[in-house]
């Protein structure tokens, strides 16, 4: 008797733990299906939060859910957004925001690598510091990066900066990321200038801009230096010959080699992040959200093609 009921037992306690699994793995699907995800064919499509800068709410938490309605995954994360949530004064004072910046604690920059881990967005670049800044400061933008899981902080190009910035990335093991506008039309611009400086030095590159100013076809420049690129600007636009040369244009109404730059970064399965910049004008009606959630559309078709 005491047996039967011991196998009756097992069998009640057997069934109740599928059951729990099954109720548990159910959920865990569940949750995963409410994550973003904007990784097609091996290429990560993601933005820069500047693509948001017209929305009404510019509050970190409502820059997050922005990200998330539009499917995405991964972002450059501007430091603005960041800093106010953290608390920086609202001053132009520059000793007060030095200050701030130099005492500031990494507790709450932790707390903002959860909420974007909450949601499923990874922050693969700060857009944070400059190379005017104090050693100090410049230490806290890394710090701040390594905090948020970045692969380092973005800033605009120029052997000045390149030459300041790159014993600080030696020194936190983070990279800093180039991010080029209309330098490329200098003749006497040289991205390679750039990277000579150390190994810690990439770039975020522009190839948008790059195709307006020059008109040259950036698949050429990402085959030579994609070992030196951590991610790519994705904007579509006319070239310098244009009637309205070097103008931001919806995805696909443009001259920029969107496609062919996707497809080689796929084929090649180089881990470069390409980002959409929305730039262009939005059309009456619509807004970010709904524009980047069509580039993000464009960019995937153009993938699976």
């Amino acid at each position: 008797m005491n047996k039967h009921n011991d196998v009756k037992k097992n069998g009640w306690a057997k069934k109740l733990t599928i059951l729990f699994l099954s109720i548990f793995c159910t959920q865990l699907v569940s949750f995963a299906k409410d994550k973003p995800n904007s990784k097609f064919e091996g290429v990560q499509i993601g933005t820069i939060t500047y693509s948001y800068r017209s929305m009404p709410d510019q509050s970190l938490p409502a820059i997050l859910e922005y990200i998330v309605q539009s499917g995405i995954n991964s972002v450059e994360l501007m430091g603005e957004p960041v800093e106010e949530y953290a608390g920086i004064p609202k001053s132009r004072d520059r000793e007060v925001l030095k200050k701030w910046r130099t005492s500031a604690s990494m507790d709450i920059f932790k707390e903002v690598r959860k909420m974007f881990d909450n949601k499923g967005v990874e922050i693969h670049i700060l857009k944070l510091g400059n190379h005017t800044w104090s050693d100090e400061e410049i230490d806290y933008a890394f710090n701040v990066a390594k905090v948020l899981g970045a692969k380092g902080i973005s800033m605009e190009i120029s052997e000045e900066a390149a030459k300041r910035m790159e014993p600080f990335a030696e020194k936190h093991q983070l990279y800093v990321i180039f991010h080029n506008h209309f330098q490329p039309a200098d003749p006497k611009f040289s991205f390679d200038k750039i990277l000579a400086y150390g190994p810690m030095i990439m770039l975020n590159f522009d190839a948008g801009h790059y195709y307006g100013v020059t008109g040259l076809n950036p698949c050429d420049l990402i085959q030579r230096l994609h070992e030196r690129i951590i991610s790519i600007h994705i904007k579509d636009k006319t070239g310098p010959k244009a009637v309205e040369p070097n103008k931001n244009v919806e995805f696909g109404k443009g001259e920029t080699p969107i496609k062919e730059m996707l497809q080689l970064i796929k084929k090649n399965k180089w881990p470069i992040y390409c980002d959409i910049e929305l730039e262009y004008e939005i059309p009456q009606g619509s807004d970010a959200v709904k524009e980047v959630i069509k580039c993000v559309n464009y960019c995937r078709k153009a993938l699976m093609e």
